[in-house]
């Protein structure tokens, strides 16, 4: 009997579905519990210092250990080691000799944010204010009007490394004032990456003065009398300081259907956690798996901290001399699973999306073949036989995914770290969580993708 014409599609079509319209009973009681974990490292992660502590935490309760360089390695130990206290790179050594390659999940765990220069503090009109340089891309006008914590490090001349949090659970908030509509007639004429200067990020502190009202800089002086009864620092320890202004937004579900997660950060912790949550359930891999959670992606992963840095190199080099493996074979033996964000599908902004090629919500794991801008510029551009392998391993772990584009192809682009992988001469693939608002103070990520991409990094590891 001849097939129908609805038997030959079937055979024939892509299968594309939604994701809640592929999974089984059980993978929503797993979806819950993954994300619940994810929401608690949020909570607990806002800065990349954050995230490599928390990851370390984690790492040492699953029964990984310090790695020193000569330690004698053997299948199913487990070492970490954390590079500078920003970024941090897990082990599981595997079965088989690296001569076979390492199984990679590489994703980042530093988001867009304000950051204070390095001579931050002043007054002006009777009001104190730390002056900003923005870190990453953002859309400036996104960043007033809304609350503020102050998160990060001051280092002082003696050595003492002190952990600054302010703004936190029910402290004070801190802001960015924005112009008044009654006088804002020529900004609003402005593009809306003009309308907000970056100079005008300057976080409003406090008013109130101290000392004899003849005196000057009263504000400025409270605010640092302050600092100083709390931190034990002067002005002149901003000078050797990391403090970052991030959101300060709770992390919560998102819709009736609480099918969705609102917070700061998904850009990347979502992907790095996914990562990090995979390689600590792991036991005894077939090749030794390895997760790199890196540091300064958002400005082009530069840096001893970025992906650019000797640091992997030198964590490999060493996994790999502990069995008499040349570095270069390994690499050239190994697949890395790029993890990163990408851009969901939004109706309300459709004109910049080529909706046959957009990753879609509920749609799960969304790769990317190649990123970059325009004509593929700061791509690495997966092969066909990198890309089927992926294919592969997904499918066979039963892992809901969907392979897309960032946007239309004129219409802008953005980076991953999977060129500076690639560049290592390792097989490389980007894939991640689909972001709304990416880059936003608040983004929204869908459940459902969350716990994919996570399942996705296991089956890499699993392979």
């Amino acid at each position: 009997m001849s097939e129908t014409m609805k038997e030959r599609k079937e055979k024939l079509f892509s299968a594309m579905k939604n994701g809640y319209d592929r999974m089984e009973e059980q993978d929503f009681v797993g979806m819950q519990a993954y994300c619940e974990a994810y929401k608690d490292f949020l909570r607990r992660c806002k800065t990349e210092r954050e995230c490599t502590r928390r990851g370390i935490a984690l790492a040492e309760e699953k029964g990984f250990v310090p790695y020193h360089r000569g330690m004698h390695l053997q299948p199913g130990d487990k070492v970490y080691t954390c590079n500078r206290g920003k970024s941090l790179m897990l082990a599981v050594i595997g079965l088989e000799s690296m001569a076979q390659g390492v199984q990679i999940a590489a994703a980042h765990i530093d988001s867009p944010r304000l950051d204070l220069k390095p001579n931050p503090l002043y007054e002006e009109g009777g009001m104190a204010y730390f002056k900003t340089h923005y870190y990453g891309g953002i859309r400036k006008y996104q960043w007033v009007t809304i609350p503020l914590e102050l998160r990060g490090v001051i280092a002082c001349k003696d050595g003492t490394l002190v952990d600054v949090v302010l703004g936190e659970g029910a402290e004070p908030k801190f802001v960015i004032n924005d112009l008044l509509p009654h006088l804002g007639a020529e900004q609003g004429k402005k593009p809306l990456n003009e309308a907000i200067p970056g100079e005008n990020l300057n976080i409003l502190l406090g008013s109130q003065p101290v000392g004899d009202e003849d005196g000057s800089d009263r504000v400025k002086l409270h605010i640092l009398e302050r600092l100083h009864e709390k931190y034990g620092i002067t002005e002149d320890d901003f000078t050797s300081a990391e403090l970052e202004a991030v959101p300060a937004v709770e992390v919560t579900d998102i819709g009736l259907d609480a099918s969705l997660i609102g917070a700061y950060g998904h850009d990347d912790r979502v992907c790095g956690f996914a990562a990090l949550q995979a390689i600590l359930e792991l036991e005894m891999p077939n090749k030794t798996a390895v997760c790199m959670l890196a540091d300064k992606e958002e400005i082009g992963s530069m840096g001893v901290t970025g992906m650019q840095s000797a640091a992997f190199d030198t964590f490999l080099h060493d996994l790999c001399e502990s069995q008499g493996v040349a570095l270069r074979e390994c690499y050239e033996n190994s697949f890395c699973l790029s993890a990163d964000v990408t851009a969901a599908y939004d109706p309300n902004f459709g004109e910049v999306f080529e909706r046959r090629n957009a990753s879609m919500i509920n749609h799960g794991m969304g790769l990317c073949k190649y990123t970059g801008a325009r004509g593929k510029s700061g791509a690495s551009d997966a092969s066909a036989e990198t890309v089927a392998y992926l294919r592969r391993l997904l499918d066979d772990a039963g892992v809901v995914w969907h392979i897309s584009e960032l946007g239309k192809v004129d219409a802008g682009g953005g980076g991953t770290v999977a060129m500076y992988m690639a560049n290592r001469n390792i097989a490389t693939l980007d894939a991640g969580v689909p972001v709304l608002s990416m880059h936003a103070p608040f983004e929204t990520v869908s459940k459902l993708d969350c716990y994919m991409t996570y399942r996705g990094c296991k089956a890499v590891f699993e392979a």
